[in-house]
């Protein structure tokens, strides 16, 4: 069985049990004044994705576009921000680009992560190819998910099944478009992983820029990384189990909770050592919610279907959507 079969695999059974324990621990992370709210007539509206695999695991977005890519095939799409398609714009197995999760934009750069792949990818706004780049050769799954860009314009990288954070520095994202491909490198090594599990996933600076918050699909825990001395304490904060994604804007946390097909909005402390659950948040439609970003005064929410992705069951849908949110 080849790494990424075993990647894939092991990606099921994590799926599998948080499923199965996600409802009860649901209970335990909210407020007792919380519940679900549907917004259809404050705003929400649904933007469709120009293609029939596309699985969207994580969305992006800044002034110019909207991104996301699809984990089965790699293709990534955009629209403009407000519009109602995104269309193809990087093809599926471009420059090696099989599959996409996390999707961030810094400045005129692209960033993709490649999922079980092991793969990472830099590109202009433009679709040139800046760098590409691949995880050492351990033998072992991995699962390249997400990624964060400090003020120094460093990018930090989750790896679900192996416990790191990768680094790219700023001068390599910022390089000309050469198409170059290089070692993805070890930047810290990270606690608490449970083998066989799916672990460190969604990642945002702090406030101040000075560390990571990394959060953990399968126990729920959210992890503070203070990037100056490699520090790493857990966030004192309900479980979040199936954290996914997640975007940051002020103190606020924005959660994608994928398996309960929700967002949790979390509120940091001052000094980013606790965290409370302020509110859940879900819609119509919600599908699998893998990713989130905040544009403007919107949200936009991933129904990626990953559970069809996973285990070949008919899909809920054959159109693949993202969702536009009021940001309150």
């Amino acid at each position: 069985m080849s790494t990424r079969t075993t990647a894939r695999a092991t990606w099921r059974r994590a799926l599998l049990t948080v499923t199965a324990t996600s409802t009860a621990l649901a209970a335990l992370t909210l407020p007792a004044t919380a519940a679900p709210t549907h917004d259809r007539e404050g705003g929400d509206y649904t933007i469709t994705i120009n293609g029939s695999n596309a699985f969207p695991e994580s969305v992006a977005a800044d002034h110019r576009y909207v991104y996301t890519g699809s984990i089965a095939d790699g293709t990534v799409y955009r629209g403009r921000p407000g519009a109602k398609t995104l269309d193809p714009f990087l093809p599926a197995g471009q420059d090696g680009r099989t599959q996409a999760t996390g999707i961030k934009v810094t400045g005129n750069r692209l960033l993709v992560a490649g999922a079980f792949t092991g793969r990472f990818f830099v590109y202009t706004h433009t679709g040139k190819l800046v760098s590409s780049y691949t995880v050492p050769d351990t033998g072992g799954p991995t699962l390249v998910n997400d990624e964060a860009v400090t003020p120094n314009g460093d990018v930090y990288i989750t790896d679900s099944f192996r416990a790191v954070v990768y680094r790219i520095p700023a001068a390599e994202v910022n390089a000309p478009a050469t198409g170059a491909h290089r070692p993805l490198e070890v930047a810290y090594h990270l606690p608490d992983y449970v083998a066989g599990q799916s672990n460190g996933n969604g990642i945002v600076t702090t406030p101040d820029g000075k560390s990571l918050i990394i959060g953990y699909w399968y126990s729920g825990a959210l992890y503070r990384l203070t990037l100056a001395t490699g520090d790493i304490r857990k966030i004192d904060a309900p479980a979040l189990p199936s954290a996914d994604g997640i975007a940051r804007r002020g103190n606020t946390l924005y959660v994608a909770r994928s398996v309960n097909n929700e967002i949790t909005t979390v509120r940091l402390s001052g000094d980013d050592t606790r965290a409370t659950v302020v509110s859940e948040r879900t819609y119509p439609g919600a599908d699998t919610t893998t990713g989130v970003a905040v544009n403007g005064d919107r949200l936009l929410v991933t129904n990626s279907q990953m559970d069809t992705y996973l285990y070949g069951t008919p899909l809920t849908s054959p159109v693949f959507t993202l969702e536009s949110l009021p940001l309150r």
